[in-house]
């Protein structure tokens, strides 16, 4: 497993219990936006598969989350596992919801993709280091 791989397995993990210990307290911004604790389906072990992401975007109940995984060649695999399956469970800012999840359509990125780079430029650098075009993923309400 690349190292990479390694160090975003073990501190997701940690970040994700200091996060529900503090029952979102702490750890809840990164970089300045709103911390998500996503919950997914695997797609091959049908297991929930919890990380920590950010969100650029808040839209009234609908959230956007970037499936950059810091711009590596590589989809993360939360990603593959919401194209296999869109019902997730977040929590932001102590609150729990079902969610309805997809990868944006070419119409909605376009539309998408300059607000995320307005609320978080470094985005469009995680674009430039990669190229695959970097998944933009909507969450709504379920």
């Amino acid at each position: 497993m690349p190292a990479k791989d390694v160090v975003y397995r073990y501190g997701t993990q940690l970040h994700q219990k200091l996060y529900t210990a503090t029952g979102g307290r702490l750890f809840h911004r990164g970089r300045g936006m709103p911390m998500v604790k996503l919950t997914t389906t695997g797609r091959n072990s049908g297991q929930p598969r919890t990380i920590m992401a950010t969100t650029p975007l808040v839209m009234g109940e609908s959230l956007v989350l970037i499936a950059s995984y810091g711009g590596d060649d590589r989809e993360p695999q939360w990603c593959q596992n919401i194209r296999a399956n869109g019902d997730v469970e977040v929590t932001v800012e102590g609150r729990t919801r079902r969610m309805k999840a997809h990868v944006a359509s070419a119409d909605e990125r376009s539309e998408l993709w300059p607000r995320v780079v307005s609320a978080a430029a470094f985005y469009a650098d995680y674009q430039k280091k990669t190229a695959r075009e970097i998944p933009v993923v909507v969450f709504d309400p379920a």
